[in-house]
């Protein structure tokens, strides 16, 4: 096999131009396409920067010639020769190099390829599960380096604006304490403190607040977060963060520097002038309007409370669940009854049970009735009231659930964006940017009986809350926020809590002993005692918002070698088994795996 000793790359493939031709010039890369056509020999190569066309001609060196003639697919070649004009009945205008070619003077071959399993070219059509088992070759795929480019490039953008803005990029650690609030850690056992364990950082949240207690101002830092939970589309069990903290701020103060990086991110990316401020929604109306606390607002289809309409009705399942204290809200759908049939509302009444909902009662408006299965249990005064409500319309169909108001919000949330998919609603050349506030600072598990931090233990109440922290838990604010893209919560944080005082019972109102307190928490508990400035900050997804930014549908196509659902990396085949020495030197004996 060849070398490229004595040689030295001049060019990249895909920035050759016209203004190169009669020069000299050595190129490296991978065979893209290889077309033998008789006497001529076309060469496709490729590297990150794009392609260029080479030409072996037989009646110039036969002996080069003979030896491209064993190039194929994939091949790595190193090839010397002069930049010319192509003959303009080839040129090729759906590539930058398409007027010039490089006739070659010297070629070696630096490496053979076996034929790939899959076909290296742009969006290529491959099952994922393919693509990820061979990722090094998926990821020579021209999209595919575009977007770890794009990537790169809002690493750079974030480091770069930050540091203008007066951050420090510090690293935290990787092997740290468990806690139990949260998802489930990653658990690393200790070799030289047996039966111990350190977790991996589910995010760097306690030390960046350390760090504003040591008088660093401002800290920010990409970094790896580590969460063990179900995966979805947008989530992998580790992932990135651009992770931000400030001192002596208010919330003013953190939105509007995270304004600033947003339209800093989307002039260079995208090369478009967003408008600041964002637009602001509390929870509350979120919750209402569009049945999800990350609202995408770039369609209708809101929620309508019609509890009201329909309290006192003749339709059981709405009169009772009003009476017990739950709701009944319903969705327009413009235009329904030209889009969807029967079988369509019966698949969508299936749809909105997989959030929990019982069921889901529809009106469809036509020109002289209306057809539905619960109008014969309803007055007209409540129909005409309902109509009225919704603003319906002849065409309109409208779509009801009736439930516990967390099970309507979810079910509805959902049946607004599955009607959206279907009716091609969601623009990815749309952007909508908003943030969220006055998120509750508690949510009810129940799983665990119990109130639960709907952020993090340490996200401050509103001060006129606090005294509700131990009697009412369900009706305290946080000052809290995330920033909603198309949405999608591309990033979150809020300000923190900064005594001791109020640290302890925030950690009563989550049911923590005061000595399970100080056993899991103790070292943060005493830094407050030696001065603790007010400090907040905020943590975007880089996965998540690198996915949005190339208008793709999942961050595993914006992470070089990601998991897949089950948590398993399909090229390594990790996790695996380690050999009994390892365990035996950590201290572990596994049980019988059934």
């Amino acid at each position: 096999m060849e070398t490229i000793t004595g040689l030295k790359r001049t060019h990249k493939c895909g920035t050759l131009r016209e203004e190169h031709v009669g020069s000299e010039v050595t190129v490296m890369g991978w065979t893209q396409v290889y077309r033998n056509l008789g006497g001529v020999i076309f060469v496709d190569l490729r590297d990150r920067s794009g392609i260029v066309q080479v030409v072996f001609n037989v009646d110039r060196d036969k002996e080069m010639f003979e030896k491209a003639d064993t190039i194929r697919s994939e091949y790595v070649l190193a090839v010397v020769g002069e930049v010319v004009m192509r003959d303009p009945e080839t040129v090729n205008d759906k590539v930058p190099t398409g007027t010039i070619e490089i006739r070659a003077k010297e070629l070696r071959i630096l490496s053979k390829a076996e034929t790939p399993p899959i076909y290296i070219e742009e969006n290529s059509n491959v099952r994922e599960e393919v693509r990820l088992k061979y990722r090094y070759l998926d990821l020579r795929r021209p999209d595919m380096q575009r977007l770890m480019e794009l990537r790169h490039k809002v690493c750079k953008l974030a480091r770069d604006y930050f540091d203008g803005e007066g951050f420090l990029e510090i690293e935290t650690p990787m092997l740290t304490k468990s806690t139990p609030e949260g998802a489930r850690d990653y658990l690393v056992p200790s070799r030289v403190h047996p039966g111990h364990f350190y977790a991996l950082p589910q995010s760097p949240q306690l030390y960046k607040q350390l760090l504003m207690l040591s008088g660093m101002d401002r800290y920010m830092q990409i970094v790896k977060c580590f969460r063990d939970e179900d995966l979805r589309a947008d989530r992998q069990p580790e992932f990135t963060q651009i992770d931000l903290e400030m001192s002596f701020v208010n919330i003013e103060d953190v939105l509007s520097v995270n304004e600033g990086f947003m339209k800093k991110i989307f002039k260079e990316i995208l090369g478009i002038d967003i408008q600041t401020p964002f637009r602001r929604m509390t929870y509350q109306e979120a919750m209402d309007r569009f049945g999800s606390d990350k609202p995408d607002t770039r369609f209708g289809l809101e929620l309508v409370d019609l509890s009201d309409v329909v309290a006192n009705c003749g339709f059981k399942v709405f009169a009772d669940v009003v009476a017990k204290g739950g709701s009944v809200r319903a969705i327009n759908c413009k235009g329904g009854d030209a889009k969807l049939s029967r079988r369509d509302l019966d698949a969508l009444v299936d749809f909105v049970k997989i959030y929990k909902a019982k069921g889901m009662a529809w009106i469809n408006v036509g020109e002289t009735e209306l057809k539905s299965p619960i109008t014969k249990f309803l007055s007209q005064e409540e129909i005409d009231g309902i109509l009225q409500k919704m603003g319906a319309e002849v065409g309109d169909i409208i779509m009801f659930v009736a439930d516990r108001n967390e099970i309507v919000y979810d079910s509805l949330g959902a049946l607004r964006l599955e009607l959206a998919r279907r009716f091609d609603l969601l623009k990815k050349d749309e952007y909508d940017l908003l943030w969220v506030t006055d998120f509750p600072l508690f949510e009810y598990s129940e799983e665990d009986k119990r109130y639960v931090a709907k952020h993090h233990p340490f996200t401050m109440p509103v001060e006129e809350d606090i005294p509700l922290l131990s009697e009412h838990p369900e009706q305290v604010h946080a000052k809290a926020y995330d920033m909603i893209f198309n949405g999608n919560e591309v990033g979150g944080g809020s300000l923190r809590i900064f005594n001791t005082e109020l640290q302890q019972k925030m950690f009563e109102a989550l049911g923590f002993t005061k000595e399970k307190a100080w056993e899991q928490f103790g070292y943060l508990m005493n830094a407050f005692r030696y001065g603790t400035p007010p400090h907040g900050g905020m943590a975007y997804g880089l996965d998540r918002l690198v996915m949005l930014l190339a208008g793709r549908d999942s961050i595993r196509d914006v992470i070089a070698f990601p998991k897949v659902k089950d948590a398993s990396e399909l090229m390594t085949e990790a996790p695996t088994n380690v050999d009994p020495k390892q365990l035996k030197e950590l201290h572990l004996k596994l049980d019988d795996l059934i």
